[in-house]
């Protein structure tokens, strides 16, 4: 960390108000992490600009003087990439949090990237429409940082992820220029598709100012539950069957036996401490439609060799299997002091395949690794509780993950589905994409970024 010179930090105060620029290193410490275990650098200044102008007159002025910039939401991601690794401005986007539009005559929203996911959602509702994106941070995750990451969810079988939602941005490239990418339009393919360009791209080519998002109408109902198997196998032979039934159900989720454990010690939901796996289900649509995909997905996992199948009777046990899933990590977070969460992907029908390559890897390292994930694309989460004081357990938990990325791309899977490349894993990019990719990415970064200010050594750059 390296002082910025006086006079570029009076500038700074002249574009955003000294209230907004902090330099001493006590305001600067909440800002040299994310939600990364293991990943931390401090910048040199903080900056909090109001307006897409201010954010033009930060860049223009970082890019003539070579500051580096790494624009940050609320720094819930999980790949380090709001980590400052180069020093410089980290610039934050939480003033931008207005929403400025919600349409349900043309099925949009338009909000500033500080708008936290699960207030986009509630404003949706409020309307009688749905934000389908679903990330498991959305009461705390930014809009913004969810379309730099392209966050995925527990909806995402059904619905898709971010990207499948974005329909237009307002973009400061780091030169100062904005730029407005796409619109209000469903259909738009008037030259190189640079929404989804920059969507997923971890503030690396642009800040994101404004976002226009794509809504749906609101289902009318939805039903949740649960199965319990022996194995994970076992339960990846009943989401097969249910793809393969046609149904699309907008909630397929898995915890295999350690997960269980902690979530039962955790939460006390009544959960099955027999089982190997359990399998989490749901639909939404029309109500009887929702009726009758429960039913057999139920159907389909009793012969598939379940345990116990149970469909919720109330909403209130419905909200609590939910929670079953989005306390996964809560849970096992109470097993350690030290929990790393990563991602990787593999086709849906070598999940059972994945998840027993991970338990080997564990047990080869010494290591408590449980899993738990998304059945139904292939997403999982394989996640490491431990001790940070144990430099040996540390190091032998880097090389386990190492291991459980190169299974996945052996799998014919990739090293993260939803969580993004960021810092933690930049080393295995190259192994996922090819030196060839690897280096047109660069001139695309090179293309919108000259300098190399924005977010420096990020997504392989």
């Amino acid at each position: 960390m390296t002082a910025l010179p006086r006079r570029i930090r009076d500038e700074l105060v002249a574009i955003v108000g000294a209230a907004n620029v902090r330099t001493e290193r006590g305001d600067l410490t909440p800002y040299a992490r994310d939600a990364t275990p293991l990943f931390h650098a401090y910048p040199d200044a903080v900056v909090f600009p109001g307006t897409t102008a201010e954010v033009a007159e930060i860049l223009k002025l970082a890019t003539a003087h070579g500051i580096p910039v790494t624009p940050r939401g609320a720094g819930t991601n999980l790949c380090a990439a709001t980590v400052p690794e180069a020093g410089g401005i980290v610039l934050v986007l939480t003033r931008l949090n207005r929403i400025l539009e919600v349409s349900g005559d043309e099925l949009l929203a338009r909000v500033e990237p500080g708008v936290t996911t699960a207030r986009l959602a509630d404003a949706a509702e409020a309307a009688g429409l749905c934000y389908a994106p679903d990330p498991g941070s959305r009461t705390a995750s930014t809009v913004g940082g969810n379309v730099a990451t392209c966050a995925g969810g527990l909806r995402g079988l059904k619905y898709g992820v971010t990207r499948n939602y974005v329909l237009g941005l307002t973009a400061v490239l780091p030169t100062g220029e904005i730029i407005r990418t796409g619109g209000r339009l469903w259909k738009d393919v008037a030259g190189y598709d640079l929404t989804r360009l920059l969507t997923g791209s971890e503030g690396t080519l642009a800040v994101i100012t404004e976002i226009t998002v794509a809504l749906l109408p609101k289902p009318s109902h939805s039903g949740t539950g649960v199965g319990y198997f022996r194995s994970l196998a076992d339960s990846g032979r009943a989401v097969t069957a249910v793809i393969a039934a046609g149904i699309v159900p907008a909630t397929l989720e898995f915890l295999d036996e350690k997960c269980i454990d902690a979530v039962e010690r955790f939460a006390h939901l009544g959960l099955r401490s027999d089982a190997g796996a359990l399998l989490l289900f749901g639909d939404d649509g029309d109500g009887e439609m929702v009726t009758v995909h429960l039913a057999r997905i139920a159907e389909i996992c009793g012969a598939a060799g379940a345990l116990d199948v149970t469909l919720a009777g109330s909403v209130a046990r419905a909200e609590a299997l939910l929670a079953a899933r989005r306390c996964s990590l809560p849970a096992l977070s109470r097993l350690g002091s030290l929990t790393i969460l990563e991602d990787a992907t593999v086709p849906r029908p070598r999940l059972a395949e994945m998840v027993d390559r991970i338990d080997d890897i564990a047990a080869r390292h010494d290591l408590l690794i449980a899993t738990f994930g998304h059945a139904g694309d292939g997403n999982l989460h394989p996640t490491c509780v431990l001790d940070p004081d144990d430099t040996d357990a540390v190091q032998r938990a880097h090389k386990a993950f190492a291991e459980i990325f190169a299974g996945a791309v052996e799998l014919d899977g990739t090293i993260t589905g939803e969580h993004g490349v960021g810092a933690a894993k930049r080393p295995y990019l190259a192994d996922r994409i090819g030196t060839d990719q690897l280096a047109l990415l660069r001139r695309v970064k090179n293309a919108f970024d000259p300098a190399g200010i924005l977010n420096p050594g990020k997504l392989g750059s």
